[in-house]
């Protein structure tokens, strides 16, 4: 990027201070009579950019700040009465029915390279080892960087997105446009993402399935970024305020669970892969994002604060709207979630969406010489199995570290501080 402005007349300043200082103190420096960014929406952010408009006034400057990240935010789409959404698919509909070519219309930007003192863009860029990051091995997913590495994912996925429907639920094969990170970053515009979904539903009967389904996880994106703002509680707190009187298994024993999920030692094959993934790679794939976490709220009862703030300290993609949302989600607890009595068994969802295999044999190899079908429950298999396949339970892969169906009772227990039913009347799983 620094590269790009150069070759335009400009370049990146790069500050290392606290934004409240360092861009009052910048305008000045430049002699600019604004400043222009764009709308972040995160409770933290909000508070920052407050703090930063009010220094720039205090010094006879103004902050100018705009949309950018989603399609539609804040209030721009409500339901028929002025109110927000809580629930996803009325809020789809209406996103849908305001949606025009002139949202994601594309729009030359021309730079005309007068930033006022030149000498402020002389400064060489500094390396990230100087800005404090350290190298990782996070290199696994090979996810390619940067505005190039962005048209680079999307011109692939482009080929494939006909049958993303068919192929995003399942972790060994390459369904995911894997362009999250790009959003993260900013690196891609969403505009760009709804632009390619709109043309292949008109252009391409054959895969306007495919892009149908994309576009509502592109929805769900604005969803979670207008819930985020009118809710802004939900980064601490339950969007439903009653899920916050469950009381989450505590002390050393959930302690010990906790670290097991972090480490990839449950015992259950795919959340264990799961985890492995997101240690290695930063990554973790969207299905299992939703087995993971609910293993860790329904099966193991521990608060999915604590889940969430692993997810936000690991994913290269992290987003905090989408991550609580996600989180929330999973916990029941959070608008349009999973009804608190559906709970995910994570050996169902191994055999139904992994079912030879082969995303546990990528990250779990000690279980490569399982068998198809007792790879998704090793304890299941006989000794004959286990020690053909050079497996000692317990040493080479540990036992489960709950029974489901023990754990299932247990939260449905644990819940019954905000029981409801469902249609016919019955709790159902």
């Amino acid at each position: 990027l620094d590269a790009m402005l150069r070759a335009a007349g400009g370049g990146l300043i790069v500050l290392h201070d606290d934004a409240r200082n360092a861009i009052p103190k910048l305008a000045a420096q430049l002699g600019v009579e604004a400043v222009y960014v764009n709308h972040d929406y995160e409770p933290h952010a909000v508070a920052r950019d407050l703090a930063v408009q009010q220094a720039l006034q205090s010094d006879g400057r103004i902050l100018c700040t705009f949309k950018d990240q989603v399609i539609f935010e804040k209030s721009e789409v409500l339901t028929g009465a002025g109110k927000p959404f809580s629930v996803f698919t009325p809020y789809k509909n209406a996103w849908l029915k305001r949606m025009s070519e002139q949202a994601v219309t594309e729009c030359r930007v021309q730079f005309d390279g007068k930033l006022g003192n030149p000498q402020a863009l002389s400064q060489p860029m500094p390396t990230l080892q100087a800005l404090g990051f350290e190298r990782t091995n996070l290199s696994e997913m090979k996810i390619p960087t940067g505005s190039s590495g962005a048209v680079k994912l999307l011109d692939e996925f482009s080929e494939r997105i006909g049958q993303y429907h068919e192929t995003r639920d399942f972790p060994s094969v390459r369904g995911p446009s894997y362009l999250s990170v790009h959003l993260r970053f900013g690196t891609v515009s969403i505009r760009r993402l709804v632009r390619l979904a709109l043309q292949v539903q008109r252009a391409d009967p054959a895969a306007a399935e495919g892009a149908r389904i994309w576009l509502s996880e592109l929805i769900w994106r604005d969803f979670y970024f207008q819930i985020l703002h009118h809710h802004p509680h939900v980064a601490k707190q339950a969007f439903r305020s009653e899920y916050d009187r469950i009381s989450w298994e505590r002390g050393p024993q959930a302690d010990a669970a906790f670290a097991a999920w972090c480490e990839a030692r449950t015992g259950y094959p795919l959340v264990d892969a799961a985890m492995a993934q997101l240690n290695h790679s930063g990554y973790m794939h969207n299905r299992l994002r939703m087995v993971t976490a609910s293993f860790l709220v329904k099966d193991l009862g521990i608060d999915w604060r604590r889940g969430e703030a692993y997810f936000a300290q690991h994913l290269n993609d992290f987003d905090l709207a989408a991550n609580n949302g996600g989180w929330q989600w999973a916990s029941s607890s959070g608008c349009d979630a999973q009804p608190w009595f559906r709970i995910f068994n994570p050996i169902t969802q191994s055999t139904k969406f992994d079912a030879r295999g082969g995303f546990i044999r990528r990250y779990l190899p000690q279980l490569a010489g399982l068998s198809d079908k007792v790879i998704h429950a090793p304890w299941l298999a006989s000794p004959l199995e286990l020690a053909a396949a050079g497996i000692t339970l317990g040493k080479d892969y540990p036992y489960p570290i709950v029974d489901h169906a023990s754990a299932r009772e247990r939260t449905l227990a644990r819940y019954a501080v905000v029981k409801t039913q469902s249609a016919d009347g019955q709790p159902s799983s």
